[in-house]
């Protein structure tokens, strides 16, 4: 039994992890330090679209993945090898660290304007999961 629950973690540990339990990873607001406004703001649009592209494909892994285990550990343990999906775990860390980098340089070069699109969008994505946690 020691050996089915080890083979069990190990195919669990390859599965891809929800996109919104990945953390940022460290970005210097440096490399974005010779920017102005308007090219922050560019540069803020390309990464956002990119991410939600990267963040949409890695939820449908994993949620794929849960079904598949969930599939294997009830019925049919070889669905458990349909689990090996691509996950994009560290492009979305790169991409999150990206944003709160050009994030920070617009705070430094006080891109006013940004600042508030940047504030009202986080508002949006705050009311956008409330709406959700309720119609659930």
């Amino acid at each position: 039994i020691t050996a089915l629950l080890t083979a069990l973690s190990l195919l669990f540990a390859g599965c891809a992890t929800n996109p919104k339990k990945i953390s940022a990873t460290y970005v210097s607001p440096m490399v974005y330090s010779d920017y102005d406004c308007d090219q922050i703001r560019a540069e803020m649009l390309r990464v956002n679209r990119k991410l939600q592209e990267v963040m949409g494909v890695q939820s449908s892994e994993s949620t794929e993945d849960a079904v598949a285990f969930g599939v294997g550990l009830v019925l049919f343990w070889p669905a458990l090898f349909f689990m090996i999906g691509e996950d994009k775990k560290e492009e979305i860390a790169g991409l999150k660290g990206q944003h709160e980098a050009l994030e920070q340089v617009a705070i430094m070069k006080k891109c006013e304007s940004l600042l508030r699109e940047i504030e009202e969008s986080k508002a949006q994505a705050k009311a956008a999961a409330e709406k959700k946690k309720v119609e659930r």
